[in-house]
């Protein structure tokens, strides 16, 4: 009897070649935010000669952009040749909308791409770009950076408050926002109840930037205000939760498990710690977003990296903490809950 022939499944570079186009996607967004096309196409379909007329760039160049953008599905073209939003576009890249990401791709994406471009000296050498996470150089980026993504943090924090149950509470809740950045933390609670009172712990060049996002947003009233490095600062005690919104990557181990046993300290018996982050598995291998982002930590910061669930869990504990859980919530991972015996 013939044996049968086994063909191996021929190994060819398409995979490798896609990936090298990879940095594309975001600067195609970032050049049709900066170029208003995705504003343009909010009140109907238009040629590319249409946008051109009313943002002054050039046709050319934007049917080739627009184009790519539709194979990016996040622009429809007609056989007309018009262009028009898709329903994710229409609700993530028009630059008026409350939940927009158009701002993260119009500055922030390029500034943190630039820095890649370092990745080969910095692998090499062991050393950032730029040390992003620390107060010096670090202000003016976290500025800008803070209400770009605000939608990235503000579902999860809606989800936190609701979880609490913040607007049954017949008591005062107090909350302290750690690293408040844009304070959007504290600022979903305090939408939750009048009852709450928040204190926003962050660098003194952030804190107006804080102020000016929780007047925004109608609750400057519910803060009072934190100025200092976290492991610095005095925080004051008897909070009814803490939360973390995506720190403690940033801190790296050392600082982050100190920084844990200090917030355990501010809380009062029954408060509850709420962490945000990029979770990795135990083997990290997967999911691979959080991965990358371990890289990005590689490239803006001394001793950042991303971490797992088992990871946090055991600093929450070597903190004192009981009842660790996942919080099923909007966002890059779960939340993770904590609470003070």
């Amino acid at each position: 009897m013939a044996k049968k022939t086994r063909h191996k499944k021929q190994v060819t570079p398409e995979r490798l070649m896609e990936l090298s186009f990879s940095y594309a996607p975001p600067l195609i967004i970032s050049a049709a935010v900066g170029n208003k096309v995705f504003d343009t196409l909010e009140n109907g379909a238009k040629t590319a000669k249409d946008v051109a007329k009313q943002t002054g760039a050039s046709p050319r160049a934007l049917k080739i952009l627009m184009n790519a953008l539709v194979g990016l599905d996040l622009l429809k073209k007609d056989r007309q040749g018009k262009y028009s939003l898709t329903p994710e576009s229409a609700a993530f890249l028009v630059s008026n909308k409350l939940g927009t990401h158009a701002g993260f791709f119009a500055t922030i994406a390029p500034q943190l791409i630039s820095r890649w471009l370092r990745l080969t000296d910095i692998v090499r050498e062991g050393h950032p770009a730029v040390t992003v996470n620390q107060e010096a150089e670090g202000t003016e980026f976290f500025s800008q950076l803070v209400e770009r993504i605000i939608p990235m943090s503000y579902p999860a924090a809606q989800r936190l408050g609701d979880h609490l149950k913040i607007a049954k509470t017949k008591n005062d809740v107090r909350v302290l926002d750690l690293a408040a950045g844009s304070g959007i933390w504290g600022i979903a609670l305090a939408q939750k109840s009048p009852r709450v009172r928040a204190s926003a712990v962050d660098w003194a060049g952030m804190i107006p930037t804080t102020k000016r996002i929780t007047e925004k947003f109608g609750v400057r009233d519910h803060f009072d205000f934190v100025e200092g490095d976290l492991l610095e600062a005095e925080f004051g005690s008897g909070y009814d939760v803490a939360t973390l919104g995506h720190i403690l990557h940033s801190e790296g181990e050392q600082r982050s498990r100190q920084l844990l046993k200090k917030t355990f300290r501010a809380l009062k018996s029954g408060g509850v710690i709420a962490i945000a982050e990029w979770l990795v598995n135990d083997q990290r291998t997967a999911p691979l977003p959080s991965l990358m982002f371990a890289v990005q930590m590689l490239v803006n910061t001394q001793k950042g990296d991303t971490f797992s669930f088992n990871e946090i869990k055991s600093w929450l504990e070597d903190a004192g903490f009981k009842k660790i859980r996942k919080l099923e919530a909007p966002g890059p991972s779960p939340l993770i809950l904590a609470t003070k015996p």
